[in-house]
């Protein structure tokens, strides 16, 4: 998840968005998404599983095709000793290093949870072989009565800008945290091997069981430097919700009020299935200049749900078109 134009926002942020196209992706895409990227170059869309095997689907064609128009390309398998459970995925697709790092969730429950901590991982673009392991801070490790919790983080990953930080957050609140925020974790410049975490200003989450599945930074001239989010929430037996959030950026205090969101927009009032939306990326623009958003979901490998793919364009009024007039559209 590399930093999006300035253009990617609604102007203003109440004008919302626009559902451009959705598909429903067959079961031989794969399943269990929970994270992606788009690569502008080769025009490839990579969709990260969170399978414990671990594995990435791949697709070309995104741009001139839209979703309907994907070619559905060999998966990259990730090659661990231990289990994963991907769940956060941003690429640095560079000459000298071409690596993937992924937030991959811990888990006590399971018959694979031993030897299943929750970590920053670093695998090769070219071959999925994992390269580094990084721990969490002690605070976020599971212990009695502190950390995350099982399946509770953390759940998404995304770069402030190419080459630089990471931020990483949690799903959920760790287990000695108020129940109203979840923690964000900055890691300084990865990407020259400084792996030093600090804590930002939490995040805000309303009440009711709410999980936080992807984040993704934004820069706006109108806005700053801010996040983009989703929010998502179960109730059994099986209704889905899920929101699309606006986040100022959080400030450099870990022990802050936790930050609330500036603007929300209710997926399934957006025209969207009613399911576990966990993916946020940005797409390439439309042919009229207009730039996207991709939205994905997780069937959680489950035969009753399905693995959506949904592609949004921010709205604008005619006075937000003036000052922020659509990017050209390379031929």
């Amino acid at each position: 998840m590399i930093l999006p134009p300035a253009e990617l926002l609604p102007c203003p942020l109440s004008a919302g968005w626009d559902v451009v196209e959705q598909v429903r992706l067959p079961p031989a895409a794969g399943g269990g998404f929970s994270a992606g990227v788009y690569r502008s170059g080769p025009d490839e869309l990579w969709l990260l599983s969170d399978s414990p095997s671990g594995s990435i689907s791949r697709w070309r064609g995104l741009k001139d095709g839209g979703l309907s128009g994907l070619t559905l390309l060999p998966p990259l398998p990730l090659s661990s000793p231990t289990a994963l459970d991907g769940e956060g995925l941003v690429m640095g697709d560079s000459a000298l290093e071409p690596t993937l790092w992924i937030a991959s969730e811990g888990r006590l429950d399971g018959p694979d949870a031993k030897g299943r901590p929750a970590a920053l991982l670093r695998f090769d673009l070219k071959t999925g072989v994992l390269r580094q392991e990084v721990p969490l801070p002690l605070n976020w490790r599971v212990g009695a009565g502190h950390g995350l919790g099982s399946n509770a983080g953390p759940e998404s990953l995304t770069a402030v800008k190419p080459g630089g930080p990471l931020l990483m957050a949690a799903e959920r609140p760790l287990q000695q945290d108020p129940p109203d925020r979840v923690r964000l974790l900055q890691w300084q410049e990865p990407w020259h091997g400084n792996l030093a975490p600090r804590e930002l200003q939490p995040l805000a989450i309303p009440p009711g069981s709410w999980g936080l599945t992807d984040l993704l930074g934004v820069r706006s001239t109108q806005q700053g430097q801010a996040l983009l989010g989703i929010w998502r929430r179960f109730e059994p037996p099986g209704t889905w919700q899920a929101r699309l959030v606006f986040y100022p950026w959080p400030a450099e205090r870990s022990q802050a009020n936790p930050l609330p969101p500036r603007q929300q927009w209710d997926l399934g009032q957006l025209g969207l299935p009613d399911d576990n939306w966990e993916v946020l990326l940005e797409g390439p623009p439309l042919s009229d200049g207009r730039p996207t958003l991709v939205l994905g979901s997780d069937d959680n490998f489950n035969p009753l749900q399905a693995n959506h793919l949904a592609r949004l364009a921010p709205r604008r009024t005619a006075a937000c078109q003036q000052i922020h007039p659509a990017s050209p559209h390379p031929p």
